[in-house]
């Protein structure tokens, strides 16, 4: 399973725990397990069109993923997902 680390913004908001496992090959499989687990979710990171909103950006182990649009990215079983929502205000 890959372990998805939320940026403290929604983990404040929709989770009591900063760390949850998931199941799935890919980025979008991971984040419909996500989704199902908390559907408040998916309005903060996925646009109309389930595409990455442009003020979220996803890491896997380190590196930023390359499909925005259709997120495909690979995903193996151990893999750490970091999901940062930019926020802005004055």
């Amino acid at each position: 399973m890959a372990t998805i680390d939320w940026t403290p913004h929604l983990r404040q908001h929709l989770f009591d725990t900063s760390r949850r496992s998931y199941s799935g090959t890919t980025l979008a499989a991971v984040l419909a397990a996500a989704f199902t687990d908390e559907p408040r979710l998916r309005g903060y990171v996925l646009d109309d069109q389930d595409r990455l909103r442009q003020h979220v950006t996803i890491f896997i182990n380190g590196s930023a993923i390359h499909d925005r649009l259709r997120l495909t990215d690979v995903v193996a079983d151990n893999d750490e997902i970091y999901v940062f929502q930019a926020l802005s205000g004055g």
